[in-house]
Order: C-alpha cells, then sequence, then structure tokens
C-alpha cells in the first residue's frame, strides 16, 4: 500500500527575500511591526522633546543667533574648511577600508589554518590590536615611529595606520566567525569529492560567508568612518577638525559648528547604510536557485504532483 508523503511547501520562492530588507534586522513579523510602531512612536516623542529642550536652551544661550549661523551660507566656507576637510575624512576611511579588509581576510582564515607557524601569529596579531585602544595606536604610530625609527610620520599616515590595524582585527573575528557559521557538511563533502582544502576555503566556504558576514562588515567600516576623528588629537585636517577647531577660532561659534559637523557625519552614514543595503540585496538575488527539490532515494513520483510530494512504498 502506497501512503502520500509531503514536504511542507516553502513561503519564500527560490529563495527570494522581502523587498525591505534590512542590513542588520531580519524582517518583523506583524505583532513586532506593531509593537515597532508604538515604540516608534514614543521614541519620535522623546526625541521631539529633548529637541524643544535643546532649542530653548540654545536661544537662551544666544547660539541661535543668526551671526553665528551665516558662515554656513558662505561658499569660501565649505570649500576651503569643510570640504577639504571632509575629503581628508573620506580619504583615511577609504585607504583604511582597502587595506582593512584584505587584513581582516587574510588573518581570519589564518586563524582557521591546521598549520600552527601560520595560526598562533595570526592569533597573536588579532588579538593584540584589538586589545589596544585605537587613540594609543594612533599616538604610538605618530610619535613612536620617529622617535624610534626615525620616520617622518604625518597624521594622514599615523591615523590610517591606526585604523588598518585596530579594524582589520575585529575584521578578522569577523571573517572567523563568518567561516565556522557555515555547517562544517558542506567542507566535508567538498573534501570527500577530491577537493583541496584552499579550493574549498575559495570554492565552498567563502561565497557563503561573505553573504553571512556582510551587516557586520559594514557595520565595521561605519565604525572605521566615524574613528578617523580621533585624528583630531593628532591634529589630522579632517572634518571634525574643521568643524571643532578651525571654524570657532574664525567665527566663534563652537556650537553651531559642532551641529553642522554632526549633521554631516549622519548624511555620510546614512549614504554608507544605503550602499550596504543594496550591496546585500545585490549579494542575496545572486544566490537564487531554479532547482526543484530532489525526490528520496525509492520514492514514486505521482504524475501531476506539486514538487516535493511523492509517493513512497
Amino acid at each position: 500500500m502506497s501512503t502520500l508523503t509531503a514536504e511542507p511547501r516553502q513561503s519564500r520562492e527560490h529563495g527570494s527575500v522581502p523587498d525591505r530588507t534590512s542590513v542588520l534586522y531580519d524582517a518583523p513579523g506583524p505583532r513586532a511591526r506593531r509593537r515597532n510602531t508604538v515604540f516608534t512612536a514614543l521614541v519620535v516623542l522623546a526625541v521631539l522633546a529633548v529637541l524643544y529642550l535643546m532649542v530653548i536652551k540654545l536661544q537662551e544661550k544666544n547660539q541661535l543667533d543668526p551671526a553665528l549661523w551665516r558662515p554656513f551660507l558662505q561658499a569660501d566656507v565649505w570649500v576651503n574648511l569643510i570640504l577639504p576637510g571632509l575629503l581628508n575624512t573620506l580619504s583615511a576611511a577609504v585607504v583604511a577600508a582597502v587595506i582593512a579588509v584584505p587584513f581582516g581576510f587574510v588573518f581570519g582564515i589564518g586563524r582557521l589554518s591546521e598549520h600552527a607557524w601560520i595560526r598562533v601569529p595570526s592569533d597573536v596579531v588579532v588579538e593584540f590590536f584589538r586589545a589596544i585602544p585605537l587613540l594609543i595606536m594612533i599616538f604610538a604610530v605618530m610619535y613612536g615611529g620617529s622617535a624610534v625609527f626615525g620616520l617622518t610620520v604625518t597624521p594622514f599616515m599615523a591615523v590610517v595606520v591606526g585604523l588598518v590595524l585596530y579594524n582589520g582585527s575585529v575584521l578578522a573575528e569577523i571573517v572567523r566567525a563568518g567561516i565556522q557559521a557555515i555547517p562544517r557538511g558542506q567542507s566535508e563533502a567538498a573534501l570527500a569529492v577530491g577537493l583541496r582544502k584552499g579550493q574549498v576555503m575559495r570554492m565552498i566556504l567563502l561565497p557563503q560567508a561573505v553573504t553571512a558576514m556582510m551587516p557586520a562588515i559594514v557595520a565595521q567600516l561605519v565604525v572605521l568612518l566615524k574613528d578617523t576623528a580621533l585624528g583630531f588629537i593628532v591634529s589630522f585636517e579632517d572634518l571634525l577638525n574643521a568643524g571643532a577647531r578651525v571654524l570657532p577660532s574664525n567665527f566663534n561659534n563652537i556650537i553651531p559648528a559642532v551641529i553642522v559637523i554632526a549633521v554631516v557625519y549622519i548624511i555620510i552614514n546614512l549614504i554608507v547604510g544605503a550602499i550596504a543595503t543594496w550591496l546585500e540585496r545585490r549579494t542575496r538575488r545572486s544566490r537564487k536557485t531554479t532547482a526543484q527539490p530532489i525526490e528520496p532515494p525509492g520514492a514514486i513520483v505521482v504524475p501531476g504532483a506539486t514538487p516535493g510530494v511523492s509517493a513512497v512504498d
């Protein structure tokens, strides 16, 4: 006698994802959306109340005087001060990111090596630079490079090296965790069919791990961008230096200047987040498949039945 066995149908066809996929969170369900709506409304009211109090206090201290904000309506202030600082900030962030990401992959994969002469140095490098505060590393590169090694280290170089060492070590941990999140059976199956370990890593594990790691990598790159502001302490001519040091010294408007610079940082991070969302959606769409479910051995396929529904003797 034959019995029909049916597999549950997938709610998402061909691995598609919702249109409103977030880089940092999964799409919430109906109850979570209602709860989030209530929390959002409460947070919005609280933020509006804080903004109202802030405006009142600024007005009491004459910080809303049009004369203090007028410099930001002048083209030369943007062209000669803010935009050059923004360019230096973005330059340091891009250079550091371009170096830190390969750094993280090399040392993250190195920590998974079966060879102790690769794994142990990778562990030491990652744990050492993760444990040191970034500001201390920038100081060490800036002043230690000249005092100990006799090198001429510019503030740009000090900031970039510090960002690479710290954020690269954090990215190494992200890479290691992403690779280890892939089920071990996949690598064992690949080894069983004759692939070498390097091929397993390059062809099987990394392509899947990169998709899983994308939100964490992007979040760390946003942190890297904001950490460029620490170059302020070594007189790096970045966006924060222009807004918190140069502008106030010329126009005596430190609070308006810091507010404007903060808004610029927020806009940059929003753009980075939008790019990250686009990249994640594109990466997940590229992993779609149209393959039908594989029938179990010995199953008798029922003509016209839905794929995944079979008759088993």
